[in-house]
């Protein structure tokens, strides 16, 4: 049997979905790693939020010794700057694109569907978001960084998304100085950013799921 392309998870109160939450996980992982957050998020039932949890193609990935494993692109080197392969980040921010226009011909307005990603899936995130053509209703990113940020063909039509980034102080794997640049770079090209840290690693922790589920309500309340 197939193995589906992403994890879908309905409203806990049957209700149809009216809000979507699109959530890229990080490298190595699959869409089931964020499986937990969506019911420790806590979200009144009354926001009937669908989740989209998509599952990263199996890549060989450089700084691993070319071992194939789930990822969204290659890293080329571990270095500050994470050179990163573009092509297949861009390539996996259009299937995003496509995810987004699926929700949208089920019914769902563009303006209630928010973009995230952790880690890898972050910086898809990013560039999947500031240059979708219709508006959406948010990006998050979490422990990520901006890797597209020289290149990107920004969207007129999120010209003004709300960016949320998170990002741990004591993060070993995406220096939480990558994540404030990446921050910095879309304040910079004229995003209204809110950046929050939290004493951790490269993680989510509880405080931190009560502060996205007060987001994602401000969002799609």
């Amino acid at each position: 049997m197939a193995h589906a392309q992403e994890l879908i998870l309905e409203p806990a109160n049957q209700r149809p979905a009216d809000a979507c939450v699109i959530l890229l996980h990080g490298l190595g992982a699959d869409g089931h790693d964020f499986e937990p957050l969506v019911p420790a998020l806590g979200l009144d039932d009354a926001l009937a939020v669908r989740f989209v949890l998509p599952h990263a193609p199996q890549l060989p990935v450089t700084i691993n010794g070319g071992t194939p494993m789930p990822a969204w692109y290659d890293i080329l080197e571990m270095n500050l700057g994470r050179r990163v392969d573009v092509a297949q980040l861009r390539a996996s921010a259009e299937r995003v694109h496509a995810l987004i226009d699926a929700q949208i011909e089920a019914g769902i307005d563009s303006r209630r569907i928010v973009i995230a990603g952790f880690s890898q899936g972050g910086a898809v995130a990013y560039e999947a978001a500031l240059s979708y053509t219709q508006p959406l209703g948010g990006l998050l990113a979490l422990s990520t960084y901006y890797a597209t940020a020289d290149s990107i063909e920004l969207a007129e039509a999120n010209r003004a998304l709300p960016v949320e980034v998170h990002h741990g102080t004591a993060d070993p794997v995406v220096p939480e100085s990558l994540g404030r640049e990446g921050a910095e770079r879309a304040e910079a090209q004229g995003y209204p950013i809110n950046y929050r840290t939290y004493e951790m690693g490269h993680s989510l922790c509880p405080e931190q799921a009560g502060d996205i589920a007060k987001w994602l309500a401000s969002r799609l309340g």
